[in-house]
């Protein structure tokens, strides 16, 4: 279907795509068309097929039926989820072979520059995310007709990815975007492609028009099937009808959110007014975190200096910084994991923490979604202290009631972040801890969080650069302002731009904050190489966590052992060994912790590579 509001004919058309894996049809009818100069925004549920039709469409992939049209003489460039760098000696060298005979040479180094990375890496020593960094600056150097970007704003950080909206708005090139980031696609996006049970639907409008439009087709196709009594549609439409009636909660939620952020505001008060004699007033429970004048450095660099702040049962608090600036260190303070060099940090009491594994690492890929959700225990999940049926468990996280033996290694990156966000909700918790919790989230699962923080009745930490959920979520937001300060803000994202008049900037490193005098009176020293993590410091981080909780549970079966108060007098040598062997792994267990914290800092520099 042509895109009707252009008069030049396509650049790319693809008409009546069908694409099966197995006797499962991924794409039934799709169409995408994209004219000269377009923002197109391809949305859709995770496994609904948005990457496969973007492979299709840049030519990596030969559909089972329909036809692709791509105009003579049109470049085209495709970011993949997972690009490979093989065959080239530096990320320099892999970015300028993507050049064409009249492209700017000087380009490269600059793309790479304004990404963090300096086109002298490596790239079989790049993490995931600086190998993304490096396709994202190859795609964009040759200037081409039509740019395919699948989530290209994954790791990236604030400065990054408001530096990509400026880049990308300024191209001449027909975009087509795959995103979770609903404020990068408001920003650039003219016209929408949804795709849905295989099949596309086009709105010629941006991403602030989109799911009004598509609760409208909803309610449509709900009312459609309430007139012919079809039930059978009507429990495979149950999720997506779902999404109307959360968005209308959710519009009642954003006037309560607007109440709670006010009371904050009247309640803080000025930064650093906080005195440790008022949170001794608060009833047990009220008060979940207080710190002051917390710490901590890393060598000579200071990530948290002088920080105070006071949390209270209820409150939504987001963290937010550039790469590298110390967001998990400051978390980790306010937690407990990790202790303050200086200052003190009180936690109220009661506290029963869950943090969601965004990394997924503890998904069994052999274990069924009904296994893990009830751990192998039957057929009941314990909720609130409640039993609930599996089925009905998961028909709350957006799943149908044939997945429920579905292994999990078949789901995709949503749906087991959906799996992760189900067992974090089933655990009994008052504090809830999100470290960067939209990474790899569809917009419906989105919608899933956003609804269920607001229905929490706990405290939430959040570290997050997804603008548009903190607006959704946050009561305040703790913002790094450099050298190690962090200033704490009423309101979401947009409400803490409007206080201190910018969002998030790049870390400053220290050699640019040296007096310029002396850069004018010497020559400047040559940059320091970027330190890298060893096989053997990649392989601690691995293997750390379960060193650590072996030993946690040591020290746990001597504590237990000393509690005996006859010990002593009854079995001396015993008691001797054991209060010696709990020193020793006592002492081990802080050595660990030290070393995994060490390194988890030095592989969140890494990743970050600031700009020279």
């Amino acid at each position: 279907m042509p895109y009707a509001g252009a008069m030049a004919p396509p650049l790319l058309l693809l008409q009546g795509i069908r694409q099966g894996f197995g006797t499962t049809p991924l794409l039934r009818d799709a169409t995408l068309s994209v004219a000269p100069g377009e923002r197109l925004a391809l949305v859709g549920r995770n496994g609904s097929g948005k990457s496969t039709l973007l492979k299709v469409a840049a030519g990596l992939v030969t559909p089972d039926g329909g036809s692709r049209f791509l105009q003579p003489g049109a470049t085209l460039r495709y970011l993949p989820q997972e690009p490979d760098l093989s065959g080239h000696a530096t990320t320099l060298s892999y970015v300028e072979a993507a050049l064409g005979p009249g492209d700017d040479p000087y380009r490269a180094r600059y793309l790479l520059e304004q990404l963090g990375l300096t086109g002298e890496e490596s790239p079989a020593s790049l993490s995931g995310g600086e190998a993304r960094r490096a396709a994202l600056a190859s795609v964009l150097a040759p200037s081409p007709d039509i740019l395919l970007l699948d989530e290209p704003t994954n790791h990236l950080d604030l400065p990054a990815i408001e530096w990509l909206e400026s880049e990308l708005a300024g191209m001449r090139a027909s975009l087509v975007l795959i995103s979770h980031d609903r404020r990068f696609l408001e920003s650039l996006s003219r016209a929408m492609v949804w795709l849905d049970r295989g099949t596309t639907r086009r709105l010629d409008q941006g991403f602030a028009h989109f799911e009004t439009w598509r609760d409208q087709v909803l309610e449509e196709e709900e009312r459609d099937a309430h007139k012919l009594a079809r039930e059978i549609v009507r429990e495979e439409h149950w999720l997506r009808y779902g999404v109307t009636a959360r968005r209308k909660r959710n519009m009642r939620r954003v006037g309560e959110l607007q109440s709670l952020r006010e009371k904050h505001r009247q309640r803080r008060g000025p930064q650093g007014g906080v005195k440790l004699a008022a949170t001794e007033a608060d009833g047990s429970g009220t008060l979940v975190v207080s710190t002051e004048n917390i710490s901590k450095s890393y060598g000579n660099r200071v990530v948290v200096r002088d920080v105070s702040v006071r949390i209270l049962r209820g409150d939504r608090v987001g963290i937010v910084g550039p790469n590298g600036a110390g967001k998990t260190t400051l978390l980790n303070m306010l937690t407990g994991v990790l202790a303050p060099d200086s200052g003190e940090v009180r936690l109220g009491t009661g506290i029963e923490m869950v943090t969601l594994d965004q990394r997924r690492a503890s998904l069994d890929d052999a274990m069924t979604l009904s296994d893990a959700l009830t751990e192998g225990r039957g057929d009941m999940v314990h909720v609130g202290g409640a039993p609930r049926h599996v089925i009905g468990y998961m028909k709350d996280f957006l799943f149908l009631p044939e997945q429920a033996r579905t292994p999990l290694g078949v789901l995709s990156g949503g749906e087991r972040a959906r799996v992760m966000l189900a067992r974090a909700m089933a655990r009994p918790s008052n504090l809830l801890v999100l470290d960067e919790p939209t990474n790899d989230l569809d917009l419906e699962t989105l919608d899933l969080l956003q609804e269920m923080i607001a229905d929490y009745s706990g405290t939430v930490l959040v570290v997050s650069h997804d603008r548009d959920f903190l607006d959704r979520v946050a009561t305040s937001v703790i913002a790094s302002e450099g050298d190690g300060r962090w200033q704490e803000y009423a309101g979401g994202y947009s409400d803490m731009v409007a206080q201190r008049g910018h969002g998030v900037r790049a870390r400053m490193q220290a050699p640019a904050a040296a007096a310029p005098k002396r850069a004018a009176e010497a020559p400047a020293p040559a940059a320091p190489a970027r330190v890298r993590l060893t096989m053997g410091e990649m392989q601690a981080l691995k293997t750390l966590p379960a060193e650590m909780e072996k030993l946690s549970a040591e020290i746990a079966k001597l504590n237990e052992i000393l509690a005996d108060p006859q010990l002593f007098s009854r079995d001396q040598p015993r008691f001797a060994k054991a209060t010696e062997m709990l020193a020793q792994r006592q002492a081990a267990l802080a050595a660990a912790e030290e070393r995994w914290l060490e390194l988890e800092m030095r592989r969140e520099e890494v990743e970050a590579a600031p700009a020279r």
